[in-house]
């Protein structure tokens, strides 16, 4: 396996800064300039692009605004918050002019790279011609991107409607199957995030996320969710994944586990809803915010089926898995294999512009005409330049197959970390949608202690590689980089993984050393 050489060769380490400062300095929790860590980073990938420096307020003009002008929920990561004033395809510059491997995306948004020079230059032309309109005109734009976005779907999916945001498309895909069905009642996961509009936010099952408001769960239900890993059942060979669980398996023929949670989804019908007259599901095809879960194979294709047979709809959000990320296909959901009635979508549509749309049947779509509706910005000309240029971009740059090659290749080489390092309980996911999820006890599957995760964060930070945390106890390493990352960039994730990894286990055996000290004395 080509990992085996990722782990023998020979590091080159740099300092944390390129600056003449030493690497032995540190400012971390100083309120002057960003951390000068005393640790030193991986050797990093050469690139042509050099940072065109820093203009603009101070850092500590920032933190003050921050904290004095914009609302609480914006939560800045790491106890110092980096100032990122610059990218370029899968590196972000701070405003000290260091590197970071951006391996988050913008949280799963940045497609085909930070400000690609193709999708800058269609929105540079768009924007010297028509900035917006409306759609009450008809401009060019909007209609030669949908022709362009439907002819990547199956079957009938051949309507769309622009939106903004991911949030906005979930909200309109709810209100799309209650009109068209006549019905109101909507199913979906425990565990699930589809948004945090006041109507989405019943759809989305985190205690974490919701508001305790009025009505937010009217009409919504939320059912099982079919986790081969943390879930009541689990195995081996559950998962369309090129990596599996370490829980045993006695499959035959089938999945049992996928049995078993499709028996629970029955038995909700059963009891908790009104035979026959179900509006919806809503399922991501892999779970995003949630900590990259995967289901079941067959699962929602036997869901699916199941909700249409009581009248209902079933919409894939491909917020995050659509745009050729999990690798093998362009949409999440034909790893599932079935066709969707809804398919949402947002984040990579845009590649970081607010861009999001909703495809469905021209049938669905003519419930919409029961009364008027109308989306300000969906569509608009900018918006539209720039989807265009991002499917572009991913079929003459091959992203998708990029997404599958190099996405297997780390997960096959997360895989190894994980027989080495008793704190990694599993590795998941499929093409560059990774997750790594982190364990007090591996047999248990408890999770890692918050303040132990958020040490092994700080630190791949501070080394130079970003990535994201996810699930509900935020112990899920969240992989999710533009879609140009190539095996050079996996290679210094893993390497600065690995360092993180030592370095919590060296400091945890310390801290049993001390204990066993303390228990003699």
């Amino acid at each position: 396996m080509m990992s085996k050489r990722l782990f023998a060769h020979t590091r080159r380490l740099l300092p944390r800064s390129s600056s003449s400062r030493s690497s032995s300095s540190t400012t971390l929790h100083s309120k002057a300039a960003p951390a000068v860590m005393n640790l030193v980073q991986n050797e990093m990938p050469e690139t042509q692009h050099r940072s065109s420096g820093y203009v603009g307020p101070s850092y500590e003009q920032i933190l003050e605004t921050r904290k004095t002008h914009l609302t609480p929920n914006l939560v800045a990561h790491f106890k110092k918050p980096l100032v990122i004033h610059e990218g370029h395809m899968q590196w972000l510059y701070d405003h000290e002019g260091r590197r970071y491997l951006d391996m988050f995306g913008g949280i799963v948004t940045v497609s085909v790279g930070h400000c690609h020079p193709k999708v800058n230059q269609a929105l540079s032309e768009q924007i010297s011609k028509l900035w917006h309109t409306t759609n009450i005109y008809m401009h060019p734009k909007i209609h030669e991107y949908a022709e362009r976005l439907v002819a990547k779907f199956p079957g009938n999916l051949k309507s769309v409607c622009f939106v903004n945001s991911g949030s906005e498309a979930n909200d309109l895909a709810m209100l799309m199957a209650r009109i068209h069905t006549g019905n109101q009642d909507i199913l979906s996961f425990r565990n699930a995030y589809h948004g945090m509009s006041p109507y989405t936010m019943g759809l989305t099952a985190h205690s974490t996320w919701r508001f305790p408001l009025a009505g937010v769960n009217n009409g919504l239900v939320h059912v099982m969710n079919p986790d081969p890993y943390q879930g009541i059942w689990g195995g081996a060979a559950c998962r369309d994944s090129p990596v599996q669980t370490t829980r045993s398996c006695q499959c035959q023929g089938g999945c049992q586990a996928g049995d078993a949670y499709y028996n629970e989804l029955e038995e909700t019908f059963k009891y908790s809803l009104p035979r026959g007259k179900v509006a919806a599901m809503f399922a991501e095809s892999i779970q995003g915010v949630g900590g990259t879960v995967q289901f079941p194979k067959g699962y929602l294709k036997r869901a699916a089926a199941l909700v249409r047979a009581n009248g209902g709809l079933f919409v894939a959000d491909e917020v995050q898995t659509g745009f050729g990320r999990t690798g093998e296909h362009f949409w999440g959901f034909e790893g599932h294999d079935y066709v969707p009635d809804i398919v949402t979508m947002a984040k990579g549509i845009g590649n970081g512009f607010p861009l999001a749309a909703v495809v469905t049947t021209p049938e669905i779509a003519a419930s919409l005409g029961q009364a008027l509706h109308f989306n300000t910005y969906g569509g608009n000309p900018m918006a539209s330049a720039v989807g265009i240029a991002v499917l572009d971009v991913i079929e003459e740059e091959q992203l998708q197959r990029n997404s599958r090659e190099v996405g297997t290749y780390f997960l096959k080489c997360l895989e190894e970390l994980q027989q080495r390092f008793e704190i990694v309980g599993d590795v998941r996911g499929k093409g560059l949608m990774i997750g790594v999820e982190l364990v007090e006890d591996r047999e248990k599957r408890t999770p890692l202690a918050t303040p132990h995760v958020l040490e092994i964060w700080e630190t791949c930070k501070d080394l130079g590689v970003l990535f994201g945390r996810g699930g509900l106890h935020g112990n899920v390493l969240s992989f999710r980089p533009p879609l140009c990352v190539g095996f050079e960039d996996v290679e210094l994730a893993l390497n600065t993984l690995e360092t993180a990894f030592q370095q919590h286990m060296s400091k945890r055996l310390r801290g049993w050393r001390y204990g066993q000290a303390q228990s003699r004395s």
